[in-house]
């Protein structure tokens, strides 16, 4: 006997297509999260090879892994959704919510389901019944006990170090374990008088923090009735094996190391929101948005910064006005007082001066997001249909907007529309912080723009235009490169040496031809300051710079692929290597 069919009906098909849809977008996360962590998975073998030409691959690899999954799902998204309603979507949502109930990185997938529900439907449509707008709402997740070492029968420091070190399951031995463990421990004594006998305790991380030459253990230590951040940072020589390189206790160190300013962390976790939680708890002054994309969740870092802005302009009054500084030829840039950020809008038109194009300046941002930028380039927050309150606009900044970006600013029933902006962090520009140093200070931040420069070189960057109006300064004193109009790869650019001038030639006239990448160092010493004494003061730190030979051998240096060592952290953190420490 043969069963018959009952015929579908209208609203069954419907509810069928929401369904189909909600398993796609499962199905393609799942398949993007199962990438994005055998990526990460790798970074262990990647540390013991000592390969680091892998590392920055693998680095770069990974974060291009969400736009090309995202695309994918596009695709296959884009023909069955055409016809949808707004009760379809909400269904949708509803039949999603269902398929990630109880998966460790909801919040994830949250935010996956946002970021292509904006592609296929628009910005405009998106509200809390067809999409995740309320996600900062979700119940805060502690990490769990299968993902933290608790060391509790330490008798003192030196025995708690050796415990530490040998639970994390490296393949490579420590070249010196002895030695580290004493040295270890003599650093945190000279500032914590730990006796025997007292509470001498810790908790760390089981996943281990990879990022370029570094590995990081991460956690916490309780020396009697006082408690610490913990960082403890790993190298590896190949010829001789692990050796520990710093050990860090308080939250400033621990917030230089996850800098917006440094290249994403590969950390091997199911629960990103639990690893999240607990890095918050040792650096209160982090912003959540800001853990998320350190760990390569850059996605959900942007996500969780929207809805805190958002949050933070219902509860202030203060309007958007002109960033200080020197006024951008390619940028227009503002900022609100009472958050510490900066909005950045490509002008309509860049004057003579400046040989880019939009596409370019679009290029240039994306190239500082995929490369490593060993704590020198500010990461950004790149927004497409960004909308604000017109009425938080002071005239000046609202008149520019219109005037000289209308390509993509527009307002709109009461907002000013942003078709496309970059936000990063407010920092202070360096023109403007050394006038107002101290001399201790100015000498500092001096041979800290050098080192600045000269690390970006290192990491095949050249930025182009290296006024000190193109440089800020962060709350730590770091000197850190945003303007990046010009940057290309160091090893595009022919540095030369001035040829000697032809005395039968007027010196009014060019005798020797320029090229299009011709660049001649010597000259760098007139342009970077106009102040003598300042100018003095940089060329006696880095007059290096202002010779071809200098940026000649860091290119060599470059194509021999011999990676940088750039410590996130001030060297007297480090532990001397002097066998008879």
């Amino acid at each position: 006997m043969v069963a018959q069919s009952t015929p579908m009906s209208g609203h069954d098909a419907e509810n069928r297509g929401c369904w189909q849809v909600a398993v796609i977008l499962v199905r393609d996360f799942s398949a993007y999260r199962s990438d994005f962590q055998s990526v990460t998975a790798g970074a262990r073998s990647r540390f013991e090879a000592a390969d680091w030409a892998a590392v920055q691959r693998a680095a770069a690899s990974r974060i291009r892994l969400y736009s090309d999954h995202r695309q994918r799902c596009f695709a296959r998204l884009n023909d069955l959704v055409q016809s949808f309603s707004l009760a379809d979507w909400q269904q949708t949502k509803c039949h999603f919510q269902s398929l990630i109930d109880g998966m460790p990185d909801e919040e994830l997938a949250q935010t996956w389901y946002n970021t292509l529900y904006r592609k296929l439907k628009g910005r405009d449509s998106l509200q809390s019944n067809v999409a995740f707008i309320e996600q900062l709402t979700t119940t805060q997740v502690a990490p769990a006990p299968f993902e933290l070492f608790h060391f509790t029968q330490a008798e003192n420091l030196a025995s708690l170090f050796e415990q530490i070190l040998l639970s994390y399951p490296f393949e490579v031995p420590f070249a010196n374990l002895e030695r580290d463990v004493a040295a270890m421990s003599q650093s945190l004594s000279q500032h914590f008088d730990a006796q025997n006998g007292e509470k001498i305790l810790a908790t760390l991380l089981r996943s281990v923090f990879y990022r370029n030459k570094g590995a990081y253990l991460i956690g916490q230590i309780v020396l009697d009735e006082r408690v610490f951040p913990l960082a403890i940072a790993l190298q590896h020589d190949r010829s001789e094996g692990l050796a520990v390189d710093a050990i860090l206790w308080n939250e400033n160190d621990l917030s230089r190391i996850f800098s917006f300013t440094r290249a994403y962390f590969m950390v091997d976790t199911a629960r990103p929101q639990s690893i999240v939680q607990f890095l918050a708890a040792l650096m209160p002054q982090k912003k959540t948005a800001e853990l998320y994309s350190s760990l390569g969740f850059f996605k959900h870092g942007k996500t969780v910064f929207y809805a805190d802005f958002n949050a933070h302009l219902k509860h202030t009054s203060d309007l958007f006005r002109r960033a200080e500084g020197t006024q951008g030829l390619v940028m227009a840039v503002f900022k609100l007082e009472s958050y510490q950020v900066v909005f950045k809008v490509i002008r309509d038109q860049f004057p003579a001066s400046k040989n880019v194009t939009k596409a370019q300046v679009r290029r240039a941002y994306h190239l500082v997001k995929t490369h490593d930028r060993v704590g020198r380039m500010a990461d950004t927050h790149e927004f497409l249909e960004l909308c604000l309150p017109t009425n938080r606009f002071s005239e000046e900044v609202l008149e520019e907007l219109l005037t000289d970006c209308s390509d993509c600013v527009s307002l709109d029933d009461g907002l000013v529309r942003l078709q496309h902006v970059y936000i990063e962090r407010l920092m202070t520009p360096l023109n403007l912080y050394l006038p107002q140093a101290s001399p201790i200070d100015q000498s500092l931040v001096l041979e800290d723009y050098g080192l600045a420069i000269k690390q970006l070189a290192a990491a095949n960057i050249f930025p182009g235009d290296m006024l000190p109006k193109n440089f800020g300064v962060t709350r730590h004193g770091r000197v850190v490169f945003y303007d990046y109009d010009e940057i290309c790869y160091l090893t595009e650019i022919n540095f030369r040496a001035l040829p000697a001038a032809d005395p039968s030639l007027n010196s009014a006239e060019p005798w020797f031809e320029v090229g299009e990448f011709d660049v001649f160092p010597e000259e760098f010493a007139h342009f970077l300051m106009a102040n003598a004494a300042l100018r003095e003061i940089f060329g006696s730190k880095h007059g290096d710079l202002f010779t071809p030979d200098y940026w000649q051998g860091v290119q060599r240096q470059v194509e021999e692929q011999l990676m940088l060592d750039v410590f996130p952290y001030s060297s007297n953190r480090r532990l001397s290597k002097d066998p008879a420490r």
